[in-house]
Protein backbone atom coordinates (compact mmCIF):
# COMPACT_ATOMS: atom_id res chain seq x y z
CA UNK A 1 0.00 0.00 0.00
CA UNK A 2 1.46 3.37 -1.31
CA UNK A 3 1.16 6.16 1.75
CA UNK A 4 1.58 9.49 1.17
CA UNK A 5 2.91 12.47 3.23
CA UNK A 6 0.40 15.59 2.16
CA UNK A 7 1.27 19.19 3.49
CA UNK A 8 -0.98 21.79 2.88
CA UNK A 9 1.10 25.01 3.04
CA UNK A 10 -0.78 28.56 3.79
CA UNK A 11 0.13 32.19 5.02
CA UNK A 12 -0.28 31.13 8.06
CA UNK A 13 0.19 27.85 8.66
CA UNK A 14 1.48 24.31 7.84
CA UNK A 15 -0.75 21.39 8.21
CA UNK A 16 0.38 17.83 7.71
CA UNK A 17 -0.74 14.11 7.92
CA UNK A 18 -0.07 10.81 6.11
CA UNK A 19 -2.75 9.30 3.85
CA UNK A 20 -3.22 5.74 2.57
CA UNK A 21 -4.19 5.20 -0.49
CA UNK A 22 -7.52 5.61 -0.96
CA UNK A 23 -6.88 8.98 0.86
CA UNK A 24 -8.08 7.92 4.76
CA UNK A 25 -5.79 10.15 7.06
CA UNK A 26 -3.57 7.50 9.11
CA UNK A 27 -2.26 9.58 11.63
CA UNK A 28 -3.67 12.68 13.36
CA UNK A 29 -2.51 15.94 11.33
CA UNK A 30 -0.11 18.26 12.81
CA UNK A 31 0.33 21.72 12.20
CA UNK A 32 3.30 24.83 12.67
CA UNK A 33 2.92 28.00 12.35
CA UNK A 34 4.49 29.77 9.14
CA UNK A 35 7.76 31.03 9.90
CA UNK A 36 8.76 34.46 8.63
CA UNK A 37 10.90 35.41 6.90
CA UNK A 38 10.70 32.49 4.87
CA UNK A 39 13.92 31.68 2.28
CA UNK A 40 13.47 28.13 0.73
CA UNK A 41 15.89 26.42 2.81
CA UNK A 42 13.81 27.47 5.83
CA UNK A 43 10.54 26.23 3.81
CA UNK A 44 12.76 23.09 3.31
CA UNK A 45 13.78 22.81 6.80
CA UNK A 46 10.13 23.41 8.25
CA UNK A 47 8.28 21.22 6.25
CA UNK A 48 11.24 18.26 6.82
CA UNK A 49 10.87 18.94 10.64
CA UNK A 50 7.24 18.66 10.13
CA UNK A 51 7.41 15.66 8.56
CA UNK A 52 9.41 14.09 11.14
CA UNK A 53 6.50 14.34 13.26
CA UNK A 54 4.61 11.44 11.58
CA UNK A 55 5.18 8.08 9.99
CA UNK A 56 7.22 7.62 6.84
CA UNK A 57 5.63 8.20 3.73
CA UNK A 58 6.30 6.24 0.33
CA UNK A 59 5.84 10.09 -1.59
CA UNK A 60 5.21 13.75 -0.62
CA UNK A 61 2.57 16.04 -2.08
CA UNK A 62 2.97 19.62 -1.16
CA UNK A 63 0.61 22.17 -2.07
CA UNK A 64 1.85 25.68 -1.42
CA UNK A 65 0.74 29.00 -2.46
CA UNK A 66 1.63 31.00 -5.58
CA UNK A 67 2.03 30.55 -9.67
CA UNK A 68 3.55 26.76 -9.61
CA UNK A 69 4.65 25.19 -12.90
CA UNK A 70 5.96 22.00 -13.19
CA UNK A 71 7.44 21.84 -9.54
CA UNK A 72 9.21 25.33 -9.95
CA UNK A 73 7.95 28.25 -8.49
CA UNK A 74 7.14 31.19 -10.76
CA UNK A 75 5.92 33.71 -7.92
CA UNK A 76 4.44 33.03 -4.21
CA UNK A 77 2.73 36.06 -2.73
CA UNK A 78 3.08 35.94 1.21
CA UNK A 79 6.65 33.78 1.38
CA UNK A 80 8.59 36.87 -0.14
CA UNK A 81 7.32 39.01 2.45
CA UNK A 82 9.28 39.98 5.83
CA UNK A 83 6.73 39.54 7.95
CA UNK A 84 3.85 37.45 6.85
CA UNK A 85 0.81 38.30 4.52
CA UNK A 86 0.56 41.99 3.77
CA UNK A 87 3.83 42.96 5.15
CA UNK A 88 6.65 44.59 2.93
CA UNK A 89 7.87 42.83 0.30
CA UNK A 90 11.63 41.63 0.56
CA UNK A 91 13.63 42.03 -2.88
CA UNK A 92 16.01 39.26 -1.50
CA UNK A 93 13.19 36.78 -1.10
CA UNK A 94 11.55 37.94 -3.97
CA UNK A 95 14.96 36.78 -6.10
CA UNK A 96 14.83 33.86 -4.03
CA UNK A 97 11.92 31.90 -4.90
CA UNK A 98 11.72 32.83 -8.30
CA UNK A 99 12.49 29.93 -10.31
CA UNK A 100 12.77 27.72 -7.23
CA UNK A 101 12.80 24.27 -8.18
CA UNK A 102 10.66 23.64 -4.90
CA UNK A 103 9.83 19.73 -6.17
CA UNK A 104 13.21 17.98 -6.67
CA UNK A 105 14.22 20.24 -3.28
CA UNK A 106 11.82 18.66 -1.44
CA UNK A 107 12.36 15.03 -3.04
CA UNK A 108 16.13 15.24 -1.99
CA UNK A 109 15.23 16.67 1.52
CA UNK A 110 12.80 13.93 1.90
CA UNK A 111 14.09 10.87 0.05
CA UNK A 112 11.05 10.12 -1.80
CA UNK A 113 8.91 11.72 -5.26
CA UNK A 114 7.78 14.64 -4.49
CA UNK A 115 4.50 16.36 -6.01
CA UNK A 116 4.05 20.23 -5.91
CA UNK A 117 1.34 22.66 -6.99
CA UNK A 118 -0.66 25.53 -6.07
CA UNK A 119 -2.56 24.61 -2.96
CA UNK A 120 -5.97 25.41 -4.30
CA UNK A 121 -5.06 22.73 -7.03
CA UNK A 122 -4.37 20.04 -4.39
CA UNK A 123 -7.89 20.84 -2.46
CA UNK A 124 -9.71 20.72 -5.49
CA UNK A 125 -8.32 17.22 -6.07
CA UNK A 126 -9.81 16.38 -2.84
CA UNK A 127 -12.85 17.04 -3.71
CA UNK A 128 -13.60 17.19 -7.65
CA UNK A 129 -16.54 14.85 -8.74
CA UNK A 130 -14.46 14.33 -12.22
CA UNK A 131 -17.23 15.53 -15.18
CA UNK A 132 -17.55 18.48 -16.30
CA UNK A 133 -16.79 21.88 -15.70
CA UNK A 134 -15.19 22.27 -11.91
CA UNK A 135 -14.00 25.43 -10.36
CA UNK A 136 -12.63 25.41 -7.09
CA UNK A 137 -12.35 28.98 -4.96
CA UNK A 138 -10.22 28.57 -1.73
CA UNK A 139 -10.75 30.79 1.30
CA UNK A 140 -8.28 31.93 3.36
CA UNK A 141 -5.60 34.52 3.92
CA UNK A 142 -6.53 35.62 0.02
CA UNK A 143 -7.84 33.82 -2.57
CA UNK A 144 -6.89 30.49 -4.36
CA UNK A 145 -8.17 28.90 -7.69
CA UNK A 146 -8.17 25.84 -9.90
CA UNK A 147 -9.97 25.18 -12.52
CA UNK A 148 -10.83 21.42 -13.43
CA UNK A 149 -12.31 20.06 -16.87
CA UNK A 150 -13.43 16.41 -16.61
CA UNK A 151 -11.33 15.99 -13.75
CA UNK A 152 -8.04 16.83 -15.38
CA UNK A 153 -6.16 19.75 -14.47
CA UNK A 154 -5.84 23.24 -16.53
CA UNK A 155 -3.03 25.55 -16.35
CA UNK A 156 -2.91 27.53 -13.08
CA UNK A 157 -3.81 31.08 -13.41
CA UNK A 158 -3.28 33.64 -10.63
CA UNK A 159 -7.02 34.80 -10.35
CA UNK A 160 -6.13 36.28 -7.14
CA UNK A 161 -4.47 38.60 -8.46
CA UNK A 162 -6.66 39.98 -11.13
CA UNK A 163 -8.39 43.54 -9.90
CA UNK A 164 -12.01 43.16 -9.18
CA UNK A 165 -12.94 46.72 -8.47
CA UNK A 166 -11.14 50.50 -7.70
CA UNK A 167 -7.49 48.64 -8.35
CA UNK A 168 -8.01 46.52 -5.56
CA UNK A 169 -7.33 42.38 -6.41
CA UNK A 170 -9.61 39.36 -5.49
CA UNK A 171 -7.17 38.19 -3.01
CA UNK A 172 -7.59 41.30 -0.72
CA UNK A 173 -10.93 42.32 -1.68
CA UNK A 174 -12.66 38.97 0.17
CA UNK A 175 -9.17 37.78 1.97
CA UNK A 176 -8.85 37.28 5.62
CA UNK A 177 -7.89 41.09 6.66
CA UNK A 178 -11.20 42.13 5.15
CA UNK A 179 -13.20 39.42 6.55
CA UNK A 180 -11.93 40.53 9.86
CA UNK A 181 -12.55 44.35 9.17
CA UNK A 182 -16.38 44.12 7.40
CA UNK A 183 -17.26 41.05 10.24
CA UNK A 184 -18.76 37.70 8.34
CA UNK A 185 -21.88 39.23 7.25
CA UNK A 186 -21.08 41.62 4.87
CA UNK A 187 -17.55 39.65 4.16
CA UNK A 188 -20.21 37.04 2.58
CA UNK A 189 -22.08 38.93 0.97
CA UNK A 190 -18.95 40.23 -0.95
CA UNK A 191 -17.99 36.49 -1.48
CA UNK A 192 -21.36 35.71 -3.26
CA UNK A 193 -20.50 39.34 -5.64
CA UNK A 194 -17.58 37.47 -5.91
CA UNK A 195 -19.26 34.53 -7.60
CA UNK A 196 -22.26 36.20 -9.60
CA UNK A 197 -19.14 38.04 -11.26
CA UNK A 198 -17.28 34.32 -12.19
CA UNK A 199 -19.93 33.21 -13.12
CA UNK A 200 -20.47 34.25 -16.76
CA UNK A 201 -16.41 33.62 -16.82
CA UNK A 202 -16.43 29.67 -15.88
CA UNK A 203 -20.03 28.49 -16.84
CA UNK A 204 -19.26 26.17 -14.10
CA UNK A 205 -21.13 22.89 -13.80
CA UNK A 206 -19.79 22.81 -10.49
CA UNK A 207 -18.23 25.24 -7.80
CA UNK A 208 -16.27 24.37 -4.76
CA UNK A 209 -15.67 26.85 -1.93
CA UNK A 210 -12.90 25.74 0.38
CA UNK A 211 -10.35 27.04 2.49
CA UNK A 212 -10.35 27.77 6.40
CA UNK A 213 -12.77 30.84 5.84
CA UNK A 214 -15.52 29.00 3.42
CA UNK A 215 -17.41 27.87 6.82
CA UNK A 216 -17.82 31.41 7.98
CA UNK A 217 -20.27 32.19 4.82
CA UNK A 218 -23.62 32.73 6.12
CA UNK A 219 -26.33 30.29 4.90
CA UNK A 220 -28.48 33.32 3.98
CA UNK A 221 -25.82 34.24 1.30
CA UNK A 222 -24.58 30.01 0.42
CA UNK A 223 -28.72 30.05 -0.73
CA UNK A 224 -28.48 33.04 -2.91
CA UNK A 225 -25.82 31.69 -4.86
CA UNK A 226 -27.36 28.48 -6.40
CA UNK A 227 -27.22 24.55 -6.04
CA UNK A 228 -24.75 24.37 -7.76
CA UNK A 229 -22.23 26.27 -5.46
CA UNK A 230 -21.17 24.03 -2.04
CA UNK A 231 -18.94 24.51 0.66
CA UNK A 232 -16.20 21.13 0.85
CA UNK A 233 -14.30 20.73 4.37
CA UNK A 234 -10.85 21.90 4.81
CA UNK A 235 -9.36 19.23 5.02
CA UNK A 236 -9.62 18.66 1.21
CA UNK A 237 -5.96 20.74 1.05
CA UNK A 238 -5.06 16.86 2.82
CA UNK A 239 -7.21 14.63 1.69
CA UNK A 240 -5.94 15.79 -2.22
CA UNK A 241 -2.60 14.99 -1.55
CA UNK A 242 -3.43 11.52 -2.25
CA UNK A 243 -5.65 12.01 -6.10
CA UNK A 244 -3.39 14.94 -6.91
CA UNK A 245 -1.03 12.43 -8.30
CA UNK A 246 -3.82 10.98 -10.43
CA UNK A 247 -3.98 14.33 -11.86
CA UNK A 248 -0.15 13.65 -12.54
CA UNK A 249 -0.60 10.88 -14.85
CA UNK A 250 -3.92 12.62 -16.53
CA UNK A 251 -1.45 16.37 -17.42
CA UNK A 252 1.67 16.78 -17.01
CA UNK A 253 2.46 18.89 -13.72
Amino acid sequence: MVTTLAIDCGGGGLKASVLDAAGTMRARPVRVPTPYPLPPALFVKTLRDLGSRLPPADRLTVGMPGMIRHGVVVATPHYVTRSGPRSRVDPELVAEWSGYDARSALADAFGVPALVLNDAEVHGAGVVAGTGCELVLTLGTGLGSALFDGGVLAPHLELSHAPVRWGTSYDTYVGEVERRRLGDAFWSRRVRQVVEGLRPVFRWDRLYLGGGNSRLIRPEQLTRMGDDVVVVPNTAGIVGGVRAWDLATARSV
